[in-house]
């Protein structure tokens, strides 16, 4: 252990996290150790802001009205990168971050706040969503504003989008500017890298995709752009659905005192250049979990990598990459694959059954009509994972609507 810094032994973490989020009870003799040492939470360099962030952030999409102590015991341990969006909780998010921040003076300017213009994709609904946002946040402005789920660089790459995100970092009702994607990240990042103008992105970005030659030169281009990264969807869904054999392939990492959340997470992290991950703590025991896992100085070896690597390419078939322009123009954009398969990922593998089936509804009639319509035959073909896309569609169809 490393006399330097605050350190929480494998063994003892193994103890507090599970296969499940990070575990299961976050042991008390470790809150007090925490409490005596007051470990401080890593920061990094978000893009060319010149503003640090912390290297864990919260995502708050869920009800913080009634979690206040999740966002109090976030910000007493550090965690000062603070993402939610106009549509999470139906705003009530942002009135709940509103309701903390009145409560606990000077905060505000310990915080990098995030929210999102979820639907909006021109300059009227980009407004109209900001001035609401900043309403019920009851702040003055926002640190960094996306576009909310861009599926293609030419939502982006607007005359319109560029000088409405000017002209709003100068009234100062902003500081910076970018989107958050889950679909054709390497494509969408390195398009952006290009523009010059984009401060920040939030992408999918696990153990599953990082390796990718696509994605780490997508990456490399925003590094070199100065565009900070943040890292969503982190654990690449829950474990539970493998086949004993592929639950094996993880056992290197037991063995070595790691779960495979801890892995997972941990492997995010461990890049530099993803300025923070941005973690969904809905109530205290993930809050405390995941927080334990970013003060935890203990590193993967280069072995580990490689079993998560094959443990990735082992159980892809359940995984949907994000490749939506591949499945999609298959199908002549009758359906929208991707964002129904997001909706799914939040119902089975991050427990948001109500926003996911809030989402799915606001999706147009027809086209949730039409899930159960389609041959979804040269989709499948083309799928990288090779997902059975129709059954997945005819699921969500059944459970969401």
């Amino acid at each position: 252990m490393n006399n330097h810094h605050y350190q929480i032994s494998r063994r003892n973490f193994l103890l507090t996290t599970g296969a499940v989020g990070l575990g299961s009870m976050l042991l008390p003799s470790m809150l007090r150790a925490a409490d005596e040492a007051k470990p401080k939470m890593a920061r990094r360099k978000f893009g060319k802001t010149g503003v640090d962030v912390s290297v864990a952030g919260i995502g708050c999409m869920f009800p913080t009205i009634d979690n206040q102590v999740v966002l109090k015991t976030a910000y007493e341990n550090g965690v000062t990168y603070w993402d939610t969006a106009a549509g999470y909780e139906k705003g009530g998010s942002e009135v709940g971050i509103s309701m903390f921040l009145e409560k606990t003076p000077g905060a505000r300017k310990n915080l990098f706040l995030v929210t999102k213009a979820s639907g909006a994709r021109n300059a009227d609904g980009m407004s109209r969503l900001l001035n609401e946002s900043l309403g019920r946040l009851k702040t003055d402005y926002i640190d960094l504003y996306f576009i909310h789920g861009a599926g293609s660089i030419s939502q982006i790459d607007q005359p319109e989008i560029k000088a409405w995100a000017e002209a709003a970092k100068k009234s100062g009702k902003i500081r910076f500017f970018g989107f958050s994607t889950h679909s054709n990240m390497p494509e969408m990042l390195t398009a952006a890298a290009k523009l010059g103008w984009i401060d920040g992105i939030m992408l999918s970005y696990n153990y599953r995709e990082m390796h990718k030659p696509e994605m780490k030169a997508a990456v490399d281009a925003c590094e070199k752009a100065g565009i900070g990264l943040t890292a969503m969807k982190t654990l690449a869904g829950r474990s539970g659905s493998e086949t004993p054999d592929q639950a094996a392939l993880l056992d290197p990492l037991k063995a070595k005192g790691f779960t495979p959340a801890q892995a997972k997470l941990k492997t995010v992290m461990a890049n530099p250049q993803i300025a923070t991950a941005c973690i969904q703590m809905p109530n205290m025991k993930f809050c405390r979990e995941n927080i334990a896992a970013a003060l935890d100085q203990t590193q993967l070896a280069a072995d580990d990598h490689a079993t998560l690597e094959r443990y990735a390419a082992a159980t892809c078939h359940g995984y949907c990459s994000g490749c939506s322009h591949l499945c999609e123009s298959a199908l002549a954009g009758a359906v929208p694959v991707r964002d129904v398969m997001r909706h799914l990922m939040y119902h089975h593998s991050y427990g948001s059954e109500v926003d996911a089936r809030a989402l799915f509804r606001e999706l147009p009639a027809n086209t949730r009509a039409r899930l159960t319509q389609i041959d979804y035959a040269a989709a499948e073909r083309v799928c990288p994972n090779h997902l059975p896309i129709a059954q997945m569609m005819r699921e969500a169809s059944r459970v969401l609507a």
